[in-house]
């Protein structure tokens, strides 16, 4: 499989779903460093009701649907997913802010 192959050069839809998988584990392993560094931010905040910093939210979907608008993608699926992974990764820190 051709990792730089595009949707349009698959000849099957079992290439795209091997595309598909070989983009979840970059997904996965970007998800995961992020992860570690919301983590680590916890340490840096003062006060739990720090962590939820609704204005850092809002400065991130902006860029990332300016991102998204770069590349083609759909903003208002990005603004969506990064939405949910911003709530996931703030009750994580939360939990993390907790045991500190």
């Amino acid at each position: 499989m051709d990792p730089d192959k595009s949707p349009a050069d698959c000849q099957s839809l079992a290439e795209i779903r091997a595309q598909i998988d070989r983009l979840d584990k970059a997904i996965v392993d970007l998800l995961a460093a992020r992860g570690g560094n919301v983590l680590a931010a916890a340490r840096f905040k003062r006060s739990e009701a720090e962590v939820t910093a609704p204005q850092r939210v809002e400065q991130v979907i902006s860029r990332v649907r300016a991102m998204a608008q770069a590349q083609g993608a759909s903003a208002a699926v990005v603004e969506r997913v990064y939405r949910e992974l911003i709530a996931a990764f703030t009750d994580a820190e939360r939990d993390h802010w907790r045991q500190q």
